[in-house]
């Protein structure tokens, strides 16, 4: 015992949270750049939280809605990146940010219906899975995901396949759970991938802490409603095994 000890003392000595955390392969700029990409990023899931409150409580969501988030989405798609346009294109994030968040209220409140802590997990996992993917990207080799590119494409067009298919066939149950578990791992690791590629951009000399916080928001909010629906089909599938049970002493 004594001599374990003295291993793990040897292996972790000197190692701290804060030089865990220190990503000193970075350049300087790059890191005051990711920096500015999260807290961008912060606001806007705070601004989507918001949309996500308004909707609740006001049933915003809607055809208005959704054309003004197509319409941010354009905007920041079409303006380019300079100084001048910097708080017009902060406008539209948020514009786009709260659109979102809106048109996840009735997902939401149905979840805070049936139990408030499947939303709550929902959360916490989405964490979860951000931060992992999002350490393992800036821990790893730079470039290591950058090929995952291709992959993540094709898969996303064979999750459109597979619904279109689903639509034509009559196979809505099977397909909604490949679309809901395969979505998750795709959406999971473009994490990885968004975080490289805003590395990389950064450390040539493109720094659009807007867009990449865009990129970053939409992996989080597509994370967040497969576990939540994934809660919820848990939930009900749980509830409708109970009810069986329930009928079932009733009968004996």
């Amino acid at each position: 015992m004594d001599a374990l000890e003295r291993l793990i003392g040897r292996r972790w000595e000197g190692v701290t949270l804060e030089s865990f955390f220190k990503f000193g392969h970075l350049a300087r700029p790059v890191q005051k750049h990711l920096q500015r990409v999260y807290a961008t990023l912060g606001v806007a899931l705070a601004i989507s939280a918001l949309g996500c409150l308004a909707d609740i409580h006001f049933n915003i969501a809607g055809f208005l809605t959704y054309v003004t988030a197509i319409g941010c989405l354009l905007g920041l798609t079409l303006t380019p990146s300079f100084p001048g346009t910097l708080n017009k294109r902060y406008a539209m994030l948020a514009g786009f940010s709260f659109c979102q968040g809106a048109a996840l209220g009735k997902l939401v409140g149905l979840g805070l219906g049936v139990d408030p802590s499947i939303v709550l997990t929902a959360f916490l996992g989405t964490v979860a899975v951000f931060v992992s993917f999002t350490l393992a990207a800036l821990m790893s080799a730079r470039r290591s995901f950058l090929f995952l590119g291709g992959w993540l494409a094709s898969a996303v067009m064979g999750l459109g396949v597979l619904r279109l298919s689903s639509w034509l066939l009559g196979i809505r149950t099977v397909s909604f759970q490949a679309e809901i578990y395969l979505g998750l791992l795709i959406f999971a690791v473009y994490v990885l991938l968004d975080t490289q590629l805003i590395v990389e951009k950064a450390a040539a000399g493109y720094m659009d802490p807007v867009r990449s916080a865009l990129d970053l928001l939409v992996d989080i909010l597509a994370i967040f409603v497969r576990i939540l629906v994934i809660q919820l089909k848990k939930n009900a599938d749980r509830e409708r095994r109970q009810n069986e049970s329930r009928n079932r002493r009733k009968r004996d």
